[in-house]
Formats: C-alpha cells, sequence, structure tokens
C-alpha cells in the first residue's frame, strides 16, 4: 500500500514538472537505458573472422606500414639524387674607392669614387658518369624496401596467431564451462537420490556429505573457469578491436585432426615460405651493394655543366642597354679524388665482412627454422595421439560410471565409488576438449613455423 502510494506520488510531481524538463527526463532515461542494454553484448566469431579482424584492426601493422612507406622514401630520395642538379644566385654589392688614383711612373689611373655591381648566376649540372654510385644506392634502398614489406608480413603472420592461441584458450574455458554445468547436473541428482536413500535409510548422512563436498569442488573450478574467461575474451576483444563489452562466443572449431604430411615437407615449405630467410637473402645483397658502392667511390665522376652570368654595373639591377654582360657557359667537369684508392682500402674490407655476417646469421636463422618446424610437428603429433588416448579413456570412464551408478543404486557399490567414478569421467571429458584445443593450436602453430599461417 506503502509503495502504491510513493509511485502515486512521483506520478504526481513529475507531471507538475514544465513539458521541456519533463522532455529532458524522458530523454536521459531512455538513452540510459539504451546504453545499458548496449553494453552487454554476445557476438558469436568464427576463427577466420577473429584473424580478418584482428589484422584489419592492427596498430601494429599499421606501424609495420609507416616503416615501408619511410623505406619507400628512402629509395625516392635515392633516385633524386641521380637527376641534374641547378642552382641561382643573385648579388648586388656597391664599393665606396676614397683612394682612387693609381700612379704608374709617367701615367696615372684614376678610379671613381664608387662603383656598384650586380651579378646573377644560374648554373646547372648533371652527372654523365659517377662510378655507378647513384645506381647502387637506388639498389641498395629498393632492397630495404623489401626488407620492411617483410617485416610487415612477419609482423602478420605473428599477429594472426597471437589471436588463435586467444581465440583455442577462449574456446578451452567455454569447453571445460560446459563440462563443469553438466557435471554440476549430474551432481545434483546424485545428491537428490543421496538425499532420498538417506531419508530411508540406506545411506548415511556422510554419504550425501560427500556429493556436496564434490560440488562445492566443480562450482570453485567453475568460479577459476570464469575469471579466465574474462580475461581471456578482453584480451581477444583488444586484438581484434572490439568494444571491450562484447561477450564473444565460438560455436565450433575446425576440425583438429587434419592429416600430417612427412617432416621434410614442412621443412622444404618453411625454406621457402619463412620471411627471416629470405630477408637474410635481401641483407646479403644489401650488403654486397655496398661493397660496390665503396669500390664506386675510387672512380672518378664526369658531369657536363652550363652556367648564365648577368653582370651590371649599375645601381639600377634592371638591364640597361650599355650597362650589363651576359655570358653563357657549357663544358665538362671531371673530377677525381684519387686519395680513396687508399683510403678506402679499409671500407672495402668492412663491407665484405658485413655480407660474410649476413651469410652466418642466415646459417643461425636456418638452424633455428628447422628447430622450431620440428618441435611444432612433433607437438602436433603427440596432440594427435592424445586425442585417440582419450577417446579410449573416455568410453571407459563412462562405462566405469555407468556400473558403479548401477551398483550404487542397488546398495552394492559406495558413495565414495560413486562420487570417484564421477570425477574420474568429469575429469576425462574435461581433459578431451582442453586436448582437441591443444591440438589446433599445435596445427596453426605448424603453419606458423612454416610461414604459411596467413598464406
Amino acid at each position: 500500500m506503502t509503495t502504491q502510494i510513493n509511485t502515486i506520488a512521483i506520478t504526481h510531481a513529475f507531471r507538475s514538472l514544465p513539458r521541456s524538463i519533463r522532455l529532458g527526463v524522458t530523454t536521459v532515461l531512455a538513452g540510459l537505458l539504451f546504453s545499458s542494454a548496449a553494453d552487454a553484448q554476445d557476438r558469436t566469431i568464427t576463427l577466420d573472422e577473429a584473424i580478418k579482424l584482428g589484422l584489419d584492426n592492427s596498430k601494429t601493422l599499421k606501424l609495420s606500414q609507416a616503416k615501408i612507406d619511410a623505406a619507400v622514401s628512402q629509395y625516392n630520395q635515392a633516385k633524386d639524387r641521380a637527376l641534374p642538379t641547378g642552382s641561382a644566385s643573385f648579388m648586388y654589392s656597391r664599393a665606396q674607392i676614397p683612394a682612387n688614383t693609381l700612379n704608374l711612373g709617367g701615367e696615372s689611373l684614376s678610379l671613381p669614387k664608387s662603383a656598384n655591381a650586380n651579378l646573377g648566376i644560374v648554373s646547372v649540372e648533371e652527372v654523365i658518369y659517377g662510378g655507378g654510385r647513384y645506381r647502387y644506392a637506388k639498389e641498395s634502398t629498393d632492397l630495404l624496401v623489401n626488407v620492411a614489406r617483410l617485416d610487415v608480413d612477419k609482423d602478420r603472420e605473428q599477429i594472426a596467431y597471437n589471436i588463435v592461441s586467444s581465440y583455442y584458450n577462449l574456446y578451452r574455458v567455454l569447453q571445460s564451462k560446459k563440462v563443469v554445468e553438466q557435471n554440476l547436473k549430474t551432481i545434483d541428482e546424485q545428491i537428490h537420490q543421496a538425499q532420498r536413500f538417506f531419508e530411508q535409510g540406506l545411506v548415511t548422512k556422510n554419504d550425501v556429505l560427500r556429493f556436496q563436498l564434490q560440488r562445492s569442488n566443480i562450482e570453485l573450478n567453475g568460479i577459476d573457469l570464469e575469471n579466465n574467461r574474462k580475461v581471456i575474451n578482453y584480451d581477444l576483444l583488444i586484438l581484434l578491436g572490439l568494444p571491450e563489452t562484447t561477450e564473444l562466443n565460438i560455436q565450433q572449431l575446425p576440425d583438429a585432426t587434419r592429416s600430417v604430411a612427412p617432416l621434410q615437407s614442412y621443412l622444404d615449405s618453411a625454406m621457402m615460405a619463412r620471411d627471416e630467410i629470405k630477408q637474410q637473402d635481401l641483407r646479403t645483397k644489401v650488403a654486397e651493394t655496398n661493397i660496390k658502392t665503396v669500390r664506386a667511390e675510387k672512380l672518378p665522376t664526369l658531369a657536363a655543366t652550363a652556367g648564365l652570368y648577368y653582370l651590371d654595373v649599375s645601381a639600377n639591377p634592371l638591364p640597361r642597354s650599355g650597362q650589363y654582360i651576359t655570358p653563357l657557359t657549357a663544358g665538362l667537369s671531371l673530377s677525381w679524388n684519387f686519395g680513396s684508392l687508399w683510403t678506402n682500402k679499409n671500407k672495402v674490407t668492412q663491407a665484405r665482412i658485413e655480407r660474410e655476417e649476413t651469410v652466418i646469421n642466415k646459417g643461425i636463422i636456418t638452424d633455428n627454422v628447422k628447430t622450431e618446424v620440428n618441435q611444432s610437428y612433433q607437438q602436433y603429433v603427440k596432440s594427435l595421439d592424445k586425442i585417440k588416448l582419450l577417446e579410449t579413456s573416455i568410453a571407459q570412464a563412462t562405462e566405469n560410471s555407468r556400473i558403479l551408478g548401477s551398483k550404487y543404486a542397488n546398495s552394492t557399490a559406495s558413495a565414495t565409488d560413486r562420487a570417484d567414478a564421477e570425477t574420474l569421467l568429469y575429469q576425462a571429458q574435461i581433459n578431451l576438449e582442453l586436448a582437441k584445443a591443444d591440438a589446433g593450436l599445435a596445427y596453426y602453430n605448424l603453419l606458423k613455423s612454416t610461414g604459411k599461417l596467413t598464406k
């Protein structure tokens, strides 16, 4: 009755407010209700959708793309250095000559008290031959652009694998939660049956408590799983660029038991596709180009030059007839810093050492790739064997639980035996789901190790 009176009073007070205030309050309340409904939104997403979404929204890839743009800019600058150079200048000067008479024996030379000069110069120079240094500079920067592009490909592989890993971890948790819910239903039925048997004097109170304790342990496991789900869900949302209030769901994963090719085929694929190996090949070419560049610095440079001069001795810079001259020049310029014949000797040695380092690094990277591929391959094979074994163990645990359940119903098995059988089946179910997730993740890890995850 009191609640009804309060509601009527609030409604009357609200209606007594001005219409503009009532409209504003209604709008705010509607917005709050809408935002509350939008805060929690479920989304079921496939693995392919997650990978595409994560790659499209990756800030790391955007940064890598910026590095490519910087490398392309360096390449364009290297091309610009091969273009003709030109310059223009203009200068005005005025000279005051206080002592303007010069005696030359029997003759004398008199200069004016002051003099003006306007000097303009326009020049253009084109290198005809520079020992190939400009061509080598373009080749080197072009190779570095390709190295930067491979960095992007390598980042894509790693980001895609991070998404796959988080996706499978979320699947593991969600599947484990389903098993927990299923086992809670089963244990509730057992508790109900045990209480009925207790009331009939067929079992002791301790038997009932054992089932209740088992239920509490399952609930504790469920709390831990829910906490893990929230953490993994949030991390995956950050990777995908989705709203942080989204609750992700996974319906089904791709088949984890894919056929396995021989190990050598994966090793050969990795040698052809891994970006790290490709990068080392490019860096070796860059080092070889640097050797050519250092050698080119020892050669002379031949350039064609052209110039235009404007010389005016009047104070007015604008040309007037008889007061200015405009010489035109054209020629060839040959220069040679022959000191580089002995000063660049150690530079060539250093460039050769750097090339040898890239070759050695490629060998190290190749060995590491082979080791990674073998480990991923063996892990995947192990995961497949584990699934087969767990499927057999679940069949055994299911039959064991059925037998003990029948015995318990006929009072020929203890509550402890019954609880242990349920626990074994519960653990086998969890282990199978986790093994399937491990096998799927191991497969994608194998793809990553061969450089074929996103290709």
